[in-house]
Formats: C-alpha cells, sequence, structure tokens
C-alpha cells in the first residue's frame, strides 16, 4: 500500500531537477546525463520499494530521508568515478553495489529508530568503504592500473563541496575551521521539495550535525551560564567547543535556517547526551552470541553466505568472544541486528 504523503516519482525527478544544476560545469552532456540519470534510477527505485514495503511500515518522512539519501550519494559518488578515470562500463556496477548497500543498511537503521545523525554517520562509512572495495576488485582482477585505483580513491565530491561552501560563506563560521578535517558528509543543498505533504528535504551528515551543533549554541545564548556547562561537560571536547564558538557569534540566529533550526531543536530534545544508552561492543557480542546459540552453524552460514568477507569475519569473531576493533559500535549493532532480524526462532 503507498505511503500517504509520499509520491516517489514526482520526489526523485525533484532530486534530479535540483541536482542537475550542481553538476560540476566542466563535465560535458554525456557525463552530465549520467549523473542525472543515476540519481534519478536509484531514487526512484528506492522510493518505489520503500512505498511498497509491507514490512517496515515507514512512513513518509523516513522515505523521504532515505530516498534522499540515496540520491545524494548517488550523485556525488557518479561524479567521483567520472572524475577517477575508472572506464565507463565499470561504473553502474560499482553504483549498483553502492545505492544497495545504501538501502540495506538505511531499513535496518530506521527501523531501529536510531538517531539521524548515527544514520548518516553508518552510511557514510559504508558508502565509503564500498566504493573503495569495489576500486580494489577491479585493480585485483588488473582491469585498472595501480595508479588509477590511487586516483579513483582520492576522488570526494563531498568534501569538495563543503568546502567550496565554506568559502563562500555558506556554512557558520565556528564550523569552518573543522571542514578540512571532518569532510565526508556534505549534501546536496536541497530545498522546498514538497511532493505531496511530504516536507522539505533536510541537510544531513556533517552538515546537519554542524546545525545541530549551531543550534544549541543558539539556544544556549539564553541560558545561565552554569546549566550551560553541566550540559556541554557530557559532550565530547571538540563539539563542547564548537558550541561554544557558536555561543560567541552575536548574530548567529540570522545564520541558521529557522526550519532547519526548528527541526535540530526537535530532535536535541529527545536526543540530548545523558539520555540514552551507547551500544557497546560487548553488547554487540551478547546479541551476536545468544543468535548463534539459536540456529546450527550450517545455517548461519547460509545467512552469511552472500555478505562480504569482513562482515563473515566480524561475526564469527564475536561468537568467539572477540571484538573486531575495525567495526565501528554503530556497524557492530546494525550487523547483529541484521542477523537476529534474519533468524526464524522456535
Amino acid at each position: 500500500m503507498p505511503i500517504p504523503g509520499f509520491d516517489y516519482n514526482a520526489f526523485a525527478q525533484n532530486l534530479t531537477q535540483q541536482a542537475i544544476e550542481l553538476v560540476p560545469q566542466d563535465f560535458n552532456d554525456a557525463q552530465r546525463n549520467y549523473v542525472a540519470n543515476t540519481l534519478l534510477n536509484f531514487s526512484t527505485v528506492a522510493g518505489q520499494a520503500l512505498s511498497d514495503d509491507t514490512e517496515h511500515n515507514f512512513n513518509a518522512d523516513q522515505a523521504v530521508m532515505i530516498t534522499q539519501i540515496i540520491a545524494e550519494w548517488s550523485f556525488h559518488k557518479s561524479v567521483d568515478l567520472i572524475r577517477s578515470g575508472i572506464p565507463q562500463q565499470y561504473w553502474d556496477s560499482i553504483m549498483q553495489k553502492i545505492a544497495f548497500t545504501i538501502f540495506e543498511i538505511a531499513k535496518q537503521a530506521f527501523s531501529q529508530n536510531m538517531p539521524q545523525d548515527q544514520i548518516l554517520q553508518l552510511i557514510e562509512h559504508h558508502v565509503k568503504k564500498t566504493y573503495i572495495e569495489c576500486v580494489e576488485e577491479l585493480k585485483t582482477k588488473n582491469l585498472i592500473s595501480e595508479e588509477l585505483s590511487e586516483q579513483a580513491e582520492k576522488q570526494s565530491n563531498i568534501d569538495a563541496m563543503m568546502q567550496q561552501a565554506a568559502e563562500q560563506g555558506q556554512l557558520p563560521e565556528a564550523a569552518q575551521p573543522d571542514i578540512p578535517q571532518q569532510g565526508g558528509d556534505a549534501v546536496m543543498p536541497v530545498q522546498n521539495v514538497q511532493p505531496g505533504a511530504v516536507q522539505p528535504a533536510m541537510p544531513s551528515g556533517q552538515a546537519y550535525k554542524t546545525f545541530k551543533l549551531a543550534t544549541l549554541g543558539l539556544l544556549f545564548q539564553r541560558v545561565k551560564q552554569d546549566k550551560v556547562q553541566s550540559i556541554l561537560d557530557k559532550f565530547n571536547a571538540d563539539d563542547a567547543n564548537s558550541v561554544i564558538k557558536y555561543m560567541e557569534i552575536p548574530d548567529l540566529q540570522d545564520k541558521v535556517d529557522p526550519n532547519i533550526t526548528m527541526k535540530c531543536l526537535q530532535e536535541i530534545k529527545t536526543n540530548l547526551p545523558g539520555g540514552k544508552v551507547s551500544v557497546t561492543p560487548a553488547m554487540i557480542l551478547e546479541k551476536i552470541q545468544n543468535v548463534a546459540q539459536c540456529i546450527e552453524k550450517q545455517r548461519l552460514e547460509q545467512i552469511l553466505q552472500l555478505e562480504r568477507p569482513n562482515v563473515k569475519r566480524f561475526v564469527f569473531s564475536a561468537i568467539e568472544g572477540e571484538y573486531n576493533e575495525d567495526i565501528p559500535p554503530e556497524v557492530g549493532n546494525v550487523i547483529a541486528s541484521y542477523l537476529a532480524n534474519s533468524v526464524q526462532y522456535n
């Protein structure tokens, strides 16, 4: 049954039209068409799949967010592929793997009601990982050279757009010094997308985190200092320092979008530090070990047969009580939850 208020065709078309304006000016018509068609195809397919999904029952906001994430990464990674020098015959297979990875991770993460910033960080991690794995696979098969693989892996249209936004003053000043180090999370500045009852698309990743920290700075300008400090003590040092920098900007309210500020306030209200138990490696190990106790090893191997080797290693190491530190806890939790959902208990 279609999701009320979610016209995925109109939404995909709208995203594509806006993305066309952001395609690098040095691209020729064929390259511009590839970026636009890739974004349109993947966002349409994802939107339809979400609309037809009867298992997760996503609402319009969730469907919009997942579709937008796929559209944004389709845009950035198709630009990266074009600039990479990798032969075009390999582009589609790489993009398909990336889009599929985003879709599956996003569905699991949203169904678990993970905070939006964690979802975006998790997806970014997997997108970058999948992209590099695809490039490395081409190199291993001697389809591209070592030099070309290094060139491809260095491409990041996201970092370029973040840097450009900083230079043009499109982000609050206090965030700009962190951009070269943070990178990796910028998005297409999609605005005023309203197919049906869908709300305007929000920024994501580092851009969204920037707005959240700026919103806290704006809020704390009106709060007594002792209360501010008690809250900031629960932040990590970098985020706390960023909030303090925002608080020192006298015209901060003029530098942030009021609609985005309200959205950030709503999320901050329910996700202030200290109000949520973080997922720990021990919790993930316990979850995976509990699943392993419920099924035979052969059944477990069947579930994991299509997964990447590092995922398999992670699961079987976890069963033995060892946590692979290369896997962030947020990622490990998604793997553990996916495993648990794939098992049919008696």
